[in-house]
């Protein structure tokens, strides 16, 4: 590791240590053909090693499970915003990113490496600041995830819904307790779907999905917060999107 590798990766630590984590969530949507595969070839290759050597990790790489057409999501946790808009010229001066990357990042407008590709900033909550590791990530033992995004109707029921999920309230205390294990939790400050906030968990499998969702459902503390007044779903909520996605071979997450 090069000296300015470690600086940055000491330095993206030490912010980590203080301040809640800022997350990129890309999605690429890609066409049925040579794109997934270059996509993921240049992920693995290329932008995972290259996004490590900044400090930026665990990286999330997911295949959405449904869907009209191929489309890969992926998280990348970084220690601040100025980290996020510096990421493309750090990146620029990475030899070896560009070397390893190069069919992706030199491909002709006539074989574009997506069909189109999305990107929302999300700041971590106070009360989940990190992304938390499935313990089964390490061994690539099997999971699925859920991607979550809560869109509500104003920024003052947005407000509210967030509180739910604070100490105080405790709805992310019942998921935990119900086997709904968040990976991370972040409200959106760069979206096309604004006031609004996403979260993952992450489960064994289907079945344990649907256990899951029917522990919390049933469960008496979320009952009692569901129905509390000001915070029902008809008063904070205007949708709520979900996306089942499996993890790339490579993904760190």
């Amino acid at each position: 590791m090069g000296l300015g590798a470690g600086v940055a990766m000491g330095e993206a630590k030490a912010a980590q240590a203080t301040s809640p984590e800022v997350y990129e969530l890309r999605q690429y949507h890609l066409r049925f053909g040579p794109q997934p595969t270059r996509l993921h070839d240049y992920l693995r290759e290329a932008a995972i090693p290259a996004w490590n050597r900044l400090g930026l990790q665990p990286i999330g790489v997911f295949d959405a499970a449904f869907g009209e057409g191929p489309t890969v999501f992926v998280l990348i946790p970084h220690p601040s915003l100025e980290s996020v808009a510096s990421l493309p010229a750090r990146l620029e001066g990475d030899s070896e990113h560009r070397r390893a990357g190069a069919a992706y990042l030199e491909a002709p407008a006539v074989d574009p490496p997506y069909a189109a590709l999305q990107s929302e900033l999300l700041v971590a909550f106070d009360s989940m600041p990190r992304v938390e590791v499935p313990p089964a990530a390490a061994s690539k033992g099997p999971r699925l995830f859920e991607l979550r995004t809560y869109l509500s109707h104003s920024e003052a029921a947005h407000k509210k819904k967030m509180e739910m999920f604070t100490p105080k309230m405790g709805e992310l205390e019942i998921f935990r307790r119900t086997g709904l294990a968040p990976v991370f939790f972040g409200r959106a400050v760069s979206s096309f779907r604004l006031p609004s906030f996403t979260y993952m968990l992450a489960f064994a499998d289907e079945a344990a999905r649907a256990r899951a969702w029917g522990t919390f459902v049933g469960d008496a503390d979320w009952k009692k917060l569901a129905a509390t007044p000001g915070y029902s779903d008809p008063e904070v909520l205007a949708s709520i999107t979900s996306v089942i996605l499996r993890p790339a071979p490579y993904s760190q997450i």
